[in-house]
């Protein structure tokens, strides 16, 4: 089991519930829950909208998760969202927050980075991904990415392939 792979427990602060989403809402939340659907294995579109596919995929979560399915996305299924998220299955940037935000946080501070790790990807959080970008001879825009985290996992043959 890698460090991705266990489980981990992450305080109430790493949780910060977005605002009650309906379906048919169309607002910058949205997206956030959609690539939080995306990130647990939902196929559901990136596009704001809080379409019947988005709608489906909330109600087979809120089922699959003990929670009422109502399609209603309330603190309840924006906290059971972000405690459940996979570090590395959704590019993280500032602004959101999550079990992935709070792990990527503890792998900036194994690099050295003096950082508080509370799960919110607030201005610190990014100053440290941007400097790591820069140091790592990524594009440094704070946006963490599939190769980023597979640089602060160790996996420096990665780093290698992209080089050739």
């Amino acid at each position: 089991m890698n460090r991705f792979q266990e489980a981990m427990v992450i305080p109430d602060t790493a949780v910060t519930p977005g605002p009650d989403l309906l379906p048919w809402d169309v607002k910058p939340a949205v997206l956030e829950l959609q690539e939080l659907l995306v990130a647990h294995g939902f196929k559901v579109p990136l596009n704001s909208d809080f379409d019947w596919k988005t709608e489906a995929a909330v109600k087979s979560y809120q089922r699959q998760h003990g929670l009422r399915v109502d399609g209603v996305v309330g603190q309840e299924t924006w906290t059971a969202l972000k405690r459940t998220v996979k570090p590395g299955t959704r590019i993280l940037r500032q602004g959101l927050s999550g079990a992935d935000v709070y792990e990527l946080q503890g792998l900036l501070q194994v690099q050295g980075y003096g950082i508080k790790r509370d799960g919110v990807f607030a201005a610190e959080t990014n100053s440290a991904v941007m400097s790591f970008q820069s140091q790592h001879h990524l594009l440094p825009d704070g946006i963490v990415r599939p190769v980023m985290w597979a640089l602060l996992a160790g996996k420096n043959d990665l780093l290698r392939k992209r080089k050739r």
